[in-house]
């Protein structure tokens, strides 16, 4: 029977082998769905509804999993039956999960090719809902010794000061550096303004002697490399 289907069923009314908990003990926890897993961090439901119940309409007001990474505290409790404790639970886990990933791909990731830089990026910018620069500074083996947001906002080239960058670069004695930002409109494309701070950068790194190896621009699951495209 597919839990899914009976979005109503109460925990005591399903077959021991076929609760959540039971399953994720017995199956581990790839085996349930999105529904069963929220059911299990939400662990219960209100007097008129299933926890079952409660996690699909959590589902439903965020849409797809996907956009949870976004919710805020009061988003959450905005959904009837939800109060502190639970959405404090969901949001828990959400930023757990969120930092287990990034750890798994910051552990000395090696750049080799454009498409290396935009999978170590893409996690975590393809979703942003505000432009985010980044600057990954590099060790003369091409691994990343550090990640840093450089600000936030739309790209400007009297914001994006290579000073504050480089600045970095050489505080961590890195050998060259990778710039990126993502476009939440979803499209990878340069605008001009991408392609005048992708110059100047260059040209600063080329007197410093710390070389810009790219800018990546990141969209929704697509990427745009400025050296590929021939801009470095």
């Amino acid at each position: 029977m597919s839990i899914g289907t009976f979005p109503d069923l109460l925990i005591r009314d399903l077959h021991v082998d076929d609760r959540p908990r039971e399953r994720l003990i017995k199956q581990g926890p790839q085996s349930l769905s999105n529904q069963e897993l929220i059911a299990i961090l939400l662990r219960t439901g209100t007097k008129r509804e299933s926890v079952l119940s409660l996690a699909n309409r959590v589902l439903i007001y965020f849409e797809k999993l996907h956009e949870l990474k976004h919710a805020t505290l009061e988003e959450i409790m905005s959904i009837k039956g939800i109060g502190q404790a639970k959405a404090v639970q969901l949001l828990a886990a959400i930023e757990l999960g969120r930092r287990l990933s990034q750890k798994q791909v910051e552990s000395r990731f090696t750049i080799r090719s454009p498409k290396d830089a935009a999978s170590f990026l893409m996690p975590e910018m393809a979703s942003l809902q505000q432009e985010h620069f980044v600057a990954l500074y590099l060790n003369v083996k091409n691994q990343v010794i550090h990640k840093q947001t450089i600000f936030i906002g739309s790209l400007n080239s009297s914001i994006v000061h290579p000073r504050e960058i480089f600045k970095e670069a050489v505080k961590r004695s890195a050998a060259s550096i990778i710039c990126a930002h993502n476009h939440p409109s979803g499209n990878a494309a340069p605008s001009p303004e991408d392609i005048e701070v992708t110059k100047r950068l260059q040209e600063a790194g080329f007197i410093i002697g710390i070389e810009l190896i790219d800018h990546i621009i990141i969209g929704d699951h697509q990427y745009y490399s400025l050296k590929e495209q021939g801009y470095i």
